[in-house]
């Protein structure tokens, strides 16, 4: 509930009291008869104000709470694969699983991934599209929807597939090219053409797919000191320092930690207290526990298997998020899988497994868990939809609602204020 409503309610309620206390003295006391009557009508009149107070402000409260479950979803596509316009926004109700369609952009092409700014006023979003790939800088306007074009540059390498941004700076990871490329802010929200771009280079045992490197996300500390990228490729994270104040050495790099050989580190997530990272491995599906220190340090400390007992099919494993809470841990599987596994995460940092569900679709490419933890929607590459569970809160399990939305190649999900 918000918290000026409370407030108002609360001087409201003070200032019928203090004028009740006046007329309760007055009648209680030897006051000349008319000066009693008049005070007395005064009363009653109070009482029915005081009844209208009461249900104004509890009409306001409840519509402040209504809000507070509102919520906008971007949506980054895939536009050439089926009939899409780049980047639409949905209002998610995360009391009820409701949507609606507010807005899109026109002609984006392929924003698979998308990443707002801190201020929720703009849009960063990578253009996965081979050799002539580019990022693109939007102005966001929340309560409408609207999405406008700033600028665009080239990413700097083939294939950008995840991008992060803060103040001062937007950093693409770009998996054909095996770079990463870092573009300056301007302004008013567009970006400059690329300050500086980082190759990778090497390979792995997989020859279809590490035959070189492939950069598959970026992701900032939380205490934004380091960029942790990994590399599909090399069986490799890569630790850099950050200098976000930089013209051009932004990131620097501080050292790298190997992988299961020929695992395919595709995304990471830090758990809430920044203490251990997860990260999932695309080509053999291991989920790989490391502790973290503030000094951009990782240490392994465990690894498991997402994929079912006994399964044989093609494995992909995508996209992994951490609930709100910092609970669960949620991990997609796509090609023959395509599952969600969920984890409890215990104190000590270890997970402990509580189900494995379909994602009733193929090709489970991202997911969203909305602000209130309430609800977890999986976008769906191939069957171009995003299905919606409800999350329950205790237990981390998912349900399936029936609730759909219908789009074309759905990739990116995430939710912002509106």
């Amino acid at each position: 509930m918000n918290l000026s409503y409370l407030y108002g309610l609360k001087i409201a309620k003070q200032s019928l009291n203090n004028v009740t206390y006046v007329i309760s003295f007055i009648t209680k006391n030897n006051f000349p008869k008319g000066i009693i009557d008049y005070f007395s009508l005064f009363k009653k009149q109070m009482k029915t104000m005081k009844r209208l107070y009461i249900v104004l402000f509890s009409t306001l409260a409840f519509t402040a709470s209504q809000a507070q479950n509102k919520f906008n979803l971007l949506v980054g596509t895939y536009t050439n694969t089926c009939e899409s316009k780049g980047i639409y926004v949905y209002e998610f109700d995360a009391a009820s699983g409701n949507f609606k369609l507010k807005n899109s952009t026109e002609n984006v092409v392929s924003p698979s991934y998308v990443s707002v700014s801190t201020n929720n006023k703009f849009v960063y979003a990578v253009n996965e599209n081979g050799t002539q790939s580019a990022v693109t800088a939007l102005a966001y306007d929340a309560p409408t929807g609207k999405l406008k074009v700033l600028n665009t540059h080239s990413s700097l390498g083939a294939d950008p597939c995840h991008l992060i941004n803060d103040d001062k700076n937007v950093i693409v990871a770009n998996y054909s090219g095996g770079s990463i490329a870092v573009f300056k802010k301007n302004a008013d929200g567009s970006i400059t053409e690329g300050q500086q771009m980082i190759q990778h280079e090497g390979k792995g045992p997989n020859a279809a797919r590490q035959e070189k490197a492939h950069v598959h996300q970026v992701v900032f500390s939380p205490d934004k000191k380091f960029v942790l990228s990994n590399d599909l490729g090399q069986d490799k994270v890569f630790i850099y320092k950050y200098n976000p104040g930089a013209s051009h050495e932004v990131l620097t790099l501080k050292g790298t930690v190997d992988v299961k050989k020929g695992s395919g580190p595709r995304h990471l997530t830090f758990s809430k207290d920044g203490k251990f990272v997860y990260m999932v491995q695309e080509l053999d599906a291991t989920l790989t526990t490391f502790s973290y220190d503030k000094s951009g340090n990782l240490k392994l400390l465990a690894e498991t298997s997402i994929l079912p007992k006994g399964f044989t099919g093609g494995t992909g494993a995508a996209a992994i998020k951490i609930s709100p809470d910092g609970k669960f841990l949620y991990v997609t599987d796509r090609v023959d899988a395509n599952n969600i596994s969920v984890y409890k995460i215990q104190k000590d940092g270890s997970i402990k497994f509580v189900e494995q569900e379909s994602t009733l679709g193929k090709g489970p490419r991202d997911f969203a868990i909305d602000p209130t933890g309430n609800y977890l929607l999986v976008g769906h590459q191939y069957t171009n939809d995003i299905v919606i569970f409800k999350r329950d809160k205790t237990t981390g399990k998912l349900t399936n609602t029936g609730k759909k939305i219908e789009l074309c190649s759905p990739v990116g999900l995430v939710f912002t204020k509106i």
